[in-house]
């Protein structure tokens, strides 16, 4: 078994067969149970790294392993990340004519779950996440953060061992992302969840176990610790 959530040796990543090099050789080991950051500027390559470490894109060159596991020689990515993923945008993405419940239920079911423990899973998860008085309300009925935790439970439906999130406190209050950057980091404390966190804001960069920042396709500063947590954060 592993001690790395996450690897990337040497990956680059190019568009429109390759007049656009998002990333040039990005090398980054994750161990299992950190909470990472990723900061720079807009179109540094931050999102393309993250898709890659998600397995939802595949690079050019390099190599990215999750959990151990080459990319490169899974087969059903699919399943790997719905058995080991979850993701957390800064829109929530929720399916409109759903439920909260019924929208944190959908990636149970692949799984070999009853309806009645994936409602239940699913009504434990809306509580931790302070949504127990909304778990029946259509996402039209909620809040922008209200619908954000959602989309959080709904990422952790399948118990992930690595949680990716690309901004996920940039389109709800300070109030809202505070309680979403305490959420994740007591999964990472209590349930050894590896976060990886795309942020263009220094109060969530702090709260990060580790720090890496991104310029024009290439990572810098690697392993710089985060901040101390500003007073009140």
């Amino acid at each position: 078994m592993t001690d790395l959530a996450v690897r990337a040796v040497d990956v680059v990543k190019h568009y429109d067969e390759g007049l656009v090099q998002a990333l040039r050789g990005v090398s980054l080991d994750v161990p299992a149970g950190q909470a990472l950051a990723i900061t720079g500027p807009s179109g540094s390559g931050k999102t393309t790294l993250l898709h890659l470490l998600g397995a939802l894109d595949l690079p050019t060159g390099g190599r990215v392993e999750v959990l151990g596991q080459d990319l490169r020689g899974v087969r059903d990515l699919d399943r790997l990340r719905n058995e080991t993923l979850g993701f957390v945008f800064q829109l929530h993405n929720l399916i409109p004519n759903l439920t909260l419940r019924e929208n944190v239920m959908l990636p149970a079911y692949p799984r070999p779950l009853s309806r009645a423990e994936r409602r239940a899973r699913a009504g434990e998860l809306l509580e931790r996440v302070g949504l127990g008085h909304r778990i029946d309300f259509l996402p039209v009925k909620c809040s922008g953060g209200e619908r954000q935790r959602a989309a959080i439970a709904r990422a952790l439906m399948n118990g992930p061992r690595v949680l990716l999130a690309d901004e996920p406190t940039g389109s709800v209050d300070s109030a809202t992302g505070g309680q979403i950057l305490d959420l994740f980091r007591d999964l990472t404390r209590e349930a050894g969840v590896t976060t990886i966190t795309i942020t263009h804001d220094e109060k969530v960069a702090a709260r990060a176990d580790r720090v890496v920042h991104m310029v024009d396709g290439l990572l810098t500063d690697l392993g710089r610790p985060a901040l101390p947590p500003p007073a009140g954060v």
